[in-house]
């Protein structure tokens, strides 16, 4: 969870016609906590009606939108995303690229991208084929794909390798002195 706090700003003016002059609209500063998880992502995809997990660039308009979805602090006054400075989104930004695990995987694993579109609903169906419970929808989402995809890798028939591959596998365990002799 990230929790940000967006301070007293002015988001415009307004005329008061009675005194002739311009009052600013200013909101209060709040504090929100923010999850990104598959909930927010759902939110979002059945508001907007498009992949958010997409290559192509979002407006700000859907950008601030998201953070409303991953708000879950109650009560937020609307006004208050208007107030998010650019300082504020890169923060939210990093806290969304975060990947939020320890598990990394191995570069040499040939991975073939099918392209295939992820939306929330494709989740959902990775997680009831895994058996993942339903309470992981909260999770961070970059956590919860990785839960997939080690189930994914743990679940994959295993690739035979050839003696190179297990040689050059099993090189840094062999002792030194195997290499040194001298006939």
């Amino acid at each position: 969870m990230l929790k940000i706090v967006v301070p007293a700003r002015m988001i415009g003016e307004q005329f008061d016609e009675e005194h002739n002059e311009f009052i600013p609209i200013m909101t209060k500063q709040q504090t929100l906590q923010l999850e990104h998880s598959l909930v927010s992502l759902s939110k979002w995809e059945a508001k907007w009606r498009k992949p958010f997990l997409s290559k192509k660039p979002r407006t700000r308009e859907e950008s601030i939108d998201y953070v409303r979805c991953m708000t879950l602090t109650q009560n937020v006054d609307p006004k208050i995303y208007e107030a998010l400075t650019p300082e504020i989104l890169s923060e939210i930004s990093s806290y969304i690229d975060a990947s939020m695990t320890a598990t990394t995987f191995s570069k040499s694993r040939n991975r073939t991208s099918n392209h295939e579109v992820i939306t929330s609903e494709i989740i959902y169906f990775w997680m009831v084929s895994y058996q993942i419970p339903f309470e992981c929808q909260k999770w961070h989402l970059s956590r919860l794909l990785t839960l997939i995809n080690v189930c994914n890798v743990k679940n994959a028939p295993q690739k035979k390798m050839s003696r190179q591959e297990i040689f050059s596998r099993n090189q840094p365990m062999l002792p030194l002195s195997v290499f040194d002799r001298k006939e």
